[in-house]
């Protein structure tokens, strides 16, 4: 298919702010690229809103201006002109879009400095924030159990969360509930176990909708890595993801994320 210029711009985002899950979009089939890349360049401009200001309330006007977008797709009329706003409205659905409404919403937990009030609050900005966005990206490509895949996006992302964490920390933020060893030790586990429950129900998602999980393969790493040592985390030592090469292949190929 043919890329127009908002889809070439999309690509050329996630390749620069999000390197694992381009090398993920660009191992799936052409088709999904198109709906793959807007979802990850509209979760690049969410996730990075409540960072680029020291003010606040500057950072609540650029999240509802995404907002805004998502509520303008739910209703179905027109959308306004962005070069993301423009290919996700034509990716997703009205459904889809207050998916992303409420992961928007989640990133207001960024903006400022207050710790997770507890454990079922930290699950719930995972689930909402990395779980929808997967959530999402399978729905839009095709059948998939929402259960399994938001499994396998809360796996992803806490893992994606412990490599963050030394960069949150530095910001002046409070990422863990519990970040003593045991503490880090048990949210990897849990994570891992949620990954692994997933895996075991893969049928459950259809072979079209797979390539939106794709970019879990490197959750496995860091959270044995975060098991084995929990002192990696605060350290910045867990496992980077990797640069795709024949284990991607092989996972696109299969459809085995």
């Amino acid at each position: 298919m043919q890329f127009d210029d908002d889809l070439i711009a999309c690509a050329a985002m996630v390749e620069k702010a999000d390197p694992p899950r381009f090398r993920s979009v660009m191992a799936a089939p052409v088709a999904a690229r198109a709906v793959l890349f807007p979802l990850y360049a509209f979760n690049i401009e969410a996730a990075r809103a409540p960072w680029v200001t020291q003010e606040p309330m500057i950072a609540e006007m650029r999240l509802q201006w995404w907002r805004d977008v998502c509520e303008e797709i739910t209703a179905g009329g027109p959308v306004r002109r962005h070069e993301v706003a423009t290919p996700l409205a034509r990716a997703i659905t009205g459904a889809q879009a207050q998916v992303l409404d409420t992961l928007v919403a989640a990133r207001r937990w960024d903006i400022y400095k207050d710790a997770f009030e507890d454990q079922a609050h930290f699950d719930r900005y995972i689930d909402e924030t990395a779980g929808g966005l997967m959530w999402v990206a399978a729905g839009a490509l095709g059948p998939a159990e929402e259960r399994v895949v938001r499994d396998a996006g809360y796996g992803a992302g806490v893992a994606n969360w412990l490599l963050a964490v030394p960069e949150l920390e530095a910001r002046g933020r409070v990422p863990l509930v519990d970040g003593t060893t045991e503490g880090v030790r048990s949210l990897a586990r849990a994570a891992l176990d949620r990954l692994t429950r997933a895996r075991g129900n893969r049928a459950a998602v259809s072979r079209s909708a797979r390539p939106a999980l794709l970019a879990v393969g490197h959750a496995d790493a860091v959270l044995r890595a975060a098991i084995a040592d929990p002192r990696r985390v605060a350290s910045g030592a867990l496992p980077q993801p990797s640069a795709g090469g024949p284990g991607l292949a092989w996972s696109a190929l299969t459809g085995r994320w």
